[in-house]
């Protein structure tokens, strides 16, 4: 056997490395295998079909914000259980699995911060946190930002991933949609510019408030905009839908967005309008401003006489 040991002792053993998790990433368009890191600073979209990955509020925000601007608002609001609701776990214990897992209290991020230097209140649905369902607390957030908005008299962004209305808190979660409506109305009564912005997916009760009620609607690429899905719609109606159903470039075509805009172009996007609006409001104030024209000297000395004070007095 001595040759046999020959042959072993000749062996040389694969060392089997373990790979850190989060370094890659497969892109659920095309399949490939992508670097995390290439991923984030391409700011979450793909190098190699453009798919737009889905991110965090905080990272949405940290994407479209100057640099050390933002301030957080409304941090420690979070849901309670006016219902005790209970389906196969307590509303309660998935708050509690959802705060663990995104560090959030509720799933809005708002705050207020500067974008190309245009003071702004700025709001994003985070779909990690019970896939961005708008309950009574961020409701009650985003109208908070309205006025928040409102009374600085600056822009307003609310960008939104949502599944919709939270089923948990039932009828007090469909009142936020009046809540929203209501002030942004308001906001938009006052002149206040609000920029929408749609990622995927937007559904449900956030599509039908506040989300679709922005003076300017921007889409991501290939994000499902709309209110019930399109399976349900087609068993709805009986009828197949045409090719690419409720995505922003079908929503685009037919009128229910403004523009559809990449993921990397989106904060310079903001700032053309923001700045492009910031020109025409001062341009509107110089043309409402009221003249004051000043009265020669001598006329109104003259007006301030009485008539016959120039005439001159007979002397004794």
């Amino acid at each position: 056997m001595s040759w046999f040991k020959r042959i072993e002792s000749g062996l040389k053993r694969s060392i089997k490395r373990e790979m850190p998790d989060g370094l890659w990433r497969k892109c659920d368009g095309c399949g490939e295998i992508v670097y995390e890191r290439v991923i984030q600073r391409n700011y979450w979209t793909c190098i190699k079909c453009g798919h737009h990955f889905m991110i965090s509020g905080r990272d949405y925000i940290n994407m479209l914000v100057d640099d050390g601007t933002f301030e957080e608002m409304d941090a420690c609001l979070a849901s309670g259980d006016p219902l005790s609701f209970k389906d196969s776990k307590r509303y309660t214990d998935r708050l509690k699995i959802a705060i663990k897992k995104t560090g959030l209290t509720e799933a809005i991020v708002t705050g207020k911060g500067q974008i190309g230097g245009h003071p702004s209140v700025v709001g994003a649905l985070d779909f990690k946190f019970l896939g961005g369902s708008m309950a009574s607390v961020v409701g009650e957030k985003v109208a908070r930002a309205t006025r928040k908005a409102l009374d600085e008299k600056c822009f307003l962004v609310l960008v939104s991933s949502s599944g919709g209305a939270r089923m948990q808190e039932g009828i007090l979660s469909l009142m936020q949609m009046a809540k929203t409506s209501a002030w942004l109305a308001r906001f938009a009564e006052s002149g206040g510019l609000y920029v929408s912005i749609l990622t995927h997916p937007t559904t449900g009760g956030v599509t039908a408030s506040f989300a679709m009620l922005g003076d300017i609607i921007i889409g991501e690429p290939g994000a499902l905009i709309g209110f019930a899905g399109p399976r349900v719609i087609e068993q709805t109606i009986n009828q197949e839908l045409p090719p690419g159903f409720q995505r922003s470039e079908f929503l685009l075509d037919h009128g229910m967005l403004d523009m559809v805009v990449p993921r990397p172009e989106i904060k310079k996007t903001l700032v053309e309008i923001f700045d492009f609006f910031s020109e025409e409001k001062r341009q509107v104030q110089e043309v409402r401003k009221p003249a004051v024209l000043k009265t020669p000297p001598s006329i109104e000395v003259r007006a301030n006489r009485h008539p016959g004070e120039d005439k001159q007095l007979p002397t004794k």
